[in-house]
Formats: structure tokens, C-alpha cells, sequence
């Protein structure tokens, strides 16, 4: 089992960054690949950016590349979504979850957190 909790979630102007955390339970955190997924109201949750367990493979939906940055601690237990220079379509609820064996880009996680909302005005 594992507890995934995220934080850094808030109001931000256009332009402005944020930094989201992702902190999780259990001893096995390095096995896991990490996501993030947002949820804007009125709209399906969608991919954001993924990790691999080891933290070289980093994968990022469109929208966010050249923007958000993915990074993870195993001797923290935690994973981080940078997100700079954002914008009001990237307010939405942002999610983390984790999963073993399947591919990066998908849904097919196991775990969620209960989300961090995420506001941009402009």
C-alpha cells in the first residue's frame, strides 16, 4: 500500500510558478513510477508529467514541456512538479499517483493522492 499526499498547491498570477510536492508512505517509493494528472472543472483528468522509479526517464504531456519539471527524492519518499511561467488554463486539481510495471503515459495507476487545487489567475 501506498499514501501519496500532496502540498504546494495555491493562487498564482499568469507568469508565476509554484512548486507542487507529493510525499508517500511505505517503504517501497523507489519502485514506483510517479504521475501527475489535473482535473480542470467541466473537463476529464489528464496526464501531466511522469517519472521513472530511478528518476531518468521523465516524460510531460505537451502542455506542460518547457514548463513543468519533474523531479523525485527516494531517500525522501517525495516528488516534486516545478511549474513555471503558468497560466490560467492550467488551473485544475492536480493529482499524483503511483504505479509498478506499466507504461509512464496512462492512467493505469494504483495509487492516488487526494489532490492539491491549483489557481492561475490572469
Amino acid at each position: 500500500q501506498v499514501q501519496l499526499v500532496e502540498s504546494g498547491g495555491g493562487l498564482v498570477q499568469a507568469g508565476g510558478s509554484l512548486r507542487l510536492s507529493c510525499a508517500a508512505s511505505g517503504r517501497t517509493f523507489s519502485r514506483y513510477v510517479m504521475g501527475w494528472f489535473r482535473q480542470a472543472p467541466g473537463k476529464e483528468r489528464e496526464f501531466v508529467s511522469a517519472i521513472s522509479w530511478s528518476g531518468y526517464s521523465l516524460y510531460y504531456a505537451d502542455s506542460a514541456k518547457g514548463r513543468f519539471t519533474i523531479s523525485r527524492d527516494n531517500a525522501k519518499n517525495i516528488v516534486y512538479l516545478q511549474m513555471n511561467s503558468l497560466k490560467p488554463e492550467d488551473t485544475a486539481v492536480y493529482y499524483c499517483a503511483a504505479q509498478i510495471g506499466r507504461p509512464p503515459v496512462s492512467y493505469d495507476y494504483d495509487y492516488w493522492g487526494q489532490g492539491t487545487q491549483v489557481t492561475v489567475s490572469s
